[in-house]
């Protein structure tokens, strides 16, 4: 059995190397690179457009609040002719004025820095946009040449198959499932030999107990990197 099993590995490797060489291609990386950007990109998008809406919100209300402040202050220009002569008035009358003056000043400062924000976030929103149509394109001129070099390689693909499917016949169907569940986890080879005490792929030493089943024609399970090994009789 051990045998079928390596011939099945054997022609898996081959179509695994197909599978890379695939992977490989500027024209894959390039597709998937735009089309990873462009799943997140509405979202990115969103977010930042609920962002200048909080904005422009908050800019209203300071220049309300910076118009009322400043009508307010305006009262307070003919401050003798409003209140006569009363010195003691005058004088509360001008303390008020100056605490209504200094918060106007400091309300402009602050819609000055959100007038900033606000440019700031129009110039990332329109990059996003901008970034966005470019991998648009980038995603539709790639899945296209991509889709080209998979079509090349499908003879191959499918003729390598093919010959996975009448090997994996001779295969335990128990042992064929535990293979391929390893493989979808990117491990390969799946399948090792030991000829001494030791993982031949990771190189952790096994315990007297795994060895004692592995001589005695038995399949264990690396716990490092979770391999299936095995080992022939003498």
């Amino acid at each position: 059995m051990i045998d079928e099993l390596l011939a099945y590995q054997e022609a898996d490797g081959r179509l695994r190397a197909v599978e890379q060489k695939i992977a490989a291609t500027d024209e894959r990386k390039k597709y998937v690179t735009a089309r990873k950007f462009l799943e997140k990109a509405p979202e990115k998008l969103d977010a930042l457009d609920a962002r200048a809406e909080e904005l422009k919100h908050m800019f209203a209300r300071l220049q309300k609040k910076s118009e009322e402040l400043a009508e307010t202050v305006k009262d307070y220009e003919n401050l003798g002719e409003m209140i006569g002569q009363q010195g003691g008035e005058i004088g509360f009358y001008k303390k008020n004025a100056t605490q209504i003056s200094d918060s106007l000043r400091g309300l402009k400062a602050e819609i000055a820095r959100l007038r900033q924000s606000v440019e700031e976030a129009a110039k990332e929103y329109a990059a996003a946009k901008k970034q966005t149509i470019a991998m648009q394109r980038q995603y539709k001129e790639y899945r296209e040449k991509y889709n080209e070099i998979k079509e090349a390689h499908a003879g191959e693909i499918a003729g390598l198959e093919s010959e996975l499917k009448k090997l994996g016949e001779n295969v335990p169907k128990e042992t064929l499932v535990k293979y391929t569940a390893k493989r979808k986890e990117k491990i390969f080879p799946v399948v090792c030999e030991v000829k001494g005490n030791r993982c031949p792929q990771c190189g952790m030493e096994l315990s007297i107990a795994e060895q004692s089943r592995l001589e005695g024609g038995n399949f264990i399970e690396c716990d490092s990197c979770r391999r299936i090994l095995f080992k022939r009789k003498q």
